[in-house]
């Protein structure tokens, strides 16, 4: 790329470019007749439209225009004189190329534009917009080889829809019709548009679909536009069925029988494995209720799909049903591909079978994975991960899931003193496609909800200071109201942290009661549940995310055992203190999209947890920190806060994991596309973390009406290399705002000095990460 970079800017110092060359020299390029096209303008003449009237017209209408001109950039058109100044090139490849046919464009001629084509879209367009007498013509304006064509439109009135009318007959379809008909797209007083009569009748397709006419279509529908009986440019609208509607059409089809063959396999439809529609006889000995399951093997219990499948035997057809049994089908995870039929079985009582076609998925795989990893510490490092996964595993298209890794991190960019780490672990999961409970839970959402139950064991070795022994145990249920709306729910959700192996080193290091924390043996459990709406797989400029969490820790059993560590009466299981705290955090983030290859993100996060009962202090594990990779990244991880308080008063050498137990942060990044995979950004990130109860260890540290004043601010520069598979970030972040400076002293412009290299070794911080910050 570099050295693209370098030919490409003696191409531009060689050839003289500047705006005035830039400008005229690409039509000295063109051969004798040509002219270079540089677009075409819309004039409209009409005194009874309004201003905006117009401005939406002509927009509407110079968008239709075809082709486009060259595109431009403050008036030039770079692109156009590259592809003039390079050579044209032997192969497919090279600079040249890449300079002609990547970085250039073709030029778009006169000779390129049909005029009369032209002409006659704006005519047809605004037609359809309701100008039903609309005449256009054209003038083709021409200088220095530059040519411009201007298209005059006189529209006349714009026709207005006087009455809508929908015609009766005494056909079942047009009875169905009639029922929605009052909520008709089509309204009186407003302007006559065909892309409003297309939206109606695929309305009334929808409608009669949700009703049982599967074989109807859009285009059995006719809207008549009248405008002889009124007068004042006047339009009545007939809403009818046409003449030549198929008979099959207009009838209300029900289901007769629900046929699922769960082990379909193409190739063996070849063999004659399979017979689709099947024979009625044959049927009987694989009936399952209303449903007939083609499993000789019997690989997949029955009432899975029973309760996936939406349509049951003498059901009325329902496009909403159809679509709805489709996506539980493929949200089980178990089925690679997923069809239906529907076979007419009875025409005269106008029923049909309802036929699934289910491919299953690989039942069992075994995954070996090396991953290159960083977390919100700044900790960078690999892991090695074996996976194996079975979708079926009591036959009911449960997921169970066992893993075991192994994995080693450093710390870039944290604190100097930071040990690495080792980590290793195993866990397994057992998903249940239903909701496991001693109630009935109903769930008419396309996504299958699910019970989980985990059980895991991590070994953490923290190099030359102490080793922790995690337990974790959950049992929750995770259910999505839509593709947007998801909600998890732990029932109870155990945590054991038991240390060992706690060196002197350790102690030497960490001076003070907060940061012995770490190593204190912890018994956590409780309820969590969480809600998360996004919107961000939409193809939309702007798009949100939001989740919200909910910890509660020991609130039953502390009430229960009266637990109050304030008055000497701390509770004990198994000898170890149980957390009791309630914590709630949120995190919401907001994306817009400028063009294809700029667009604007932020982040904001706020979050509470307050300790009571049986606990003093929040778990280290459960706390807030600020700094760091995917935080703010001017300030080195876990360095930040909490309040005002100094870092710079702990004697150096000592363990500095500075936690919190309230935390606010904003993070603000614009990103920018510069070529292929190398992406740029500017951010800027502010917040902190603060304590609920006074420590005396950490003077400033408690929330209080000052907090706005501890804000830490910092801002910076980084790139992004997208290699699909793996985006690796670097940041290069400086502080602009310090908390822990005196107060009116704490923004840093006054002091930033980047000739000084002691100020740059303490000030500017850098990130390497893996994956978007958020």
């Amino acid at each position: 790329m570099k050295s693209r970079l370098n030919i490409y800017c003696k191409y531009l110092f060689a050839s003289g470019l500047t705006a005035a060359t830039l400008s005229c020299s690409n039509t000295k390029y063109l051969k004798q007749g040509q002219m270079l096209y540089t677009g075409g303008e819309v004039k409209i003449e009409n005194d009874s439209l309004s201003k905006n009237e117009k401005k939406e017209l002509k927009a509407a209408l110079e968008e239709n225009l075809v082709p486009k001109p060259n595109s431009t950039l403050l008036g030039l058109r770079p692109k156009l004189y590259f592809y003039n100044i390079a050579k044209e090139p032997k192969k497919d490849k090279g600079f040249n190329y890449w300079l002609k046919y990547k970085v250039g464009e073709k030029p778009v001629l006169l000779g390129d534009v049909d005029r009369e084509f032209n002409r006659k879209i704006i005519e047809n367009y605004s037609e359809n917009k309701g100008y039903f007498n609309a005449k256009a013509t054209y003038d083709t304006v021409s200088k220095n080889k530059k040519a411009q064509v201007i298209y005059t439109l006189r529209p006349g009135a714009r026709y207005l829809v006087s009455h809508v009318k929908f015609q009766q007959d005494s056909s079942l379809v047009n009875k169905e019709i009639q029922n929605f008909a009052h909520k008709t797209l089509l309204k009186s007083g407003q302007p006559f548009d065909l892309d409003v009569i297309k939206n109606e009748r695929e309305r009334i397709d929808n409608g009669l679909k949700e009703r049982g006419f599967y074989y109807f279509s859009p285009d059995n529908i006719i809207v008549q536009a009248d405008s002889t009986v009124s007068k004042n440019h006047k339009v009545e609208l007939n809403v009818k069925l046409k003449e030549d509607t198929p008979d099959l059409a207009t009838k209300q089809f029900s289901i007769d029988k629900v046929i699922v063959f769960p082990n379909y396999n193409i190739q063996d439809v070849k063999r004659g494995k399979y017979s689709v529609p099947m024979n009625p006889d044959s049927l009987s000995k694989y009936a399952y209720d209303d449903i007939y399951v083609i499993d000789p093997q019997h690989k997949f219990k029955p009432k899975i799909f029973d309760r996936a499948l939406y349509f049951k035997k003498g059901d009325l057809y329902n496009r909403s049903n159809h679509n709805l049994t489709l996506n539980r089908l493929i949200s089980l995870g178990v089925f690679k591909f997923v069809k239906n039929e529907f076979i007419v079985s009875d025409s005269l009582k106008h029923q049909f079978d309802a036929y699934y076609l289910l491919t299953p998925r690989q039942i069992q795989s075994l995954r070996l994975e090396a991953l290159g990893r960083t977390n919100s510490a700044s900790y960078a490092g690999s892991e090695l991960n074996l996976n194996w996964t079975h979708r079926n595993f009591f036959r009911g298209a449960e997921q169970f899931k066992a893993a075991v890794y192994g994995a080693f991190d450093f710390q870039m960019g944290g604190q100097e003193n930071a040990q690495n780490l080792f980590r290793a672990g195993t866990n397994v999961q057992l998903s249940i496609p239903r909701i496991v409970a001693p109630f009935h839970f109903n769930s008419s959402s396309a996504f299958v909800p699910r019970t989980n139950i985990t059980l895991g064991y991590e070994f953490q070795n923290r190099t030359q200071l102490y080793t922790l022994n995690n337990f974790n145990a959950a049992f929750g249920y995770v259910w999505k109201e839509n593709a947007r709306k998801e909600h998890e729910l732990k029932v109870i959700d155990i945590t054991l942290v038991s240390p060992a192996n706690v060196t002197d080193e350790f102690y030497k290091q960490a001076t003070t009661p907060a940061a012995q924390r770490v190593v204190a043996k912890q018994l956590i459990f409780g309820p969590t549940y969480s809600y998360t709406y996004t919107n961000t797989m939409l193809s939309k400029p702007t798009t949100i995310y939001y989740k919200g969490t909910l910890d509660l820790a020991g609130n039953i059993t502390g009430l229960v055992t009266g637990a109050n560590v304030k008055n000497d009466k701390e509770k004990k299981i198994f000898g170890i203190p149980f957390s009791q705290y309630a914590k709630i955090e949120n995190d919401f983030r907001f994306y817009h999209k400028f063009t294809e290859k700029s667009s604007f993100a932020s982040r904001f996060i706020g979050g509470i947890a307050y300790p009571y009962g049986n606990s003093e202090f929040i778990p280290f594990s459960k706390q807030f920190f600020a700094g760091g990779s995917n935080s703010i990244r001017a300030f080195r991880a876990r360095t930040l806060g909490p309040g005002s308080f100094d870092p710079r008063t702990i004697k150096k050498g000592t363990l500095l994991d500075q936690a919190g137990d309230i935390k606010l942060e904003l993070n603000a990044e614009y990103r920018a596309n510069l070529y292929k995979f190398l992406n740029v950004a500017a951010f800027v990130d502010a917040g902190n973390v603060w304590l609920i109860n006074e420590d005396s260890t950490r003077p400033g540290g408690k929330f209080s009406k000052e907090f706005l004043s501890e804000i830490a601010v910092g801002a910076g520069v980084g790139l992004r290399l997208d290699f699909s598979i793996l985006i690796l970030r670097l940041d290069l972040a400086m502080p602009l705002r310090v908390p822990y400076y005196e107060k009116g002293d704490r923004w840093a412009f006054d002091r930033i000095n980047f000739g000084d290299s002691q100020w740059r070794k303490d000030n500017l911080v850098f990130n390497l990460a893996i994956g978007y910050p958020f």
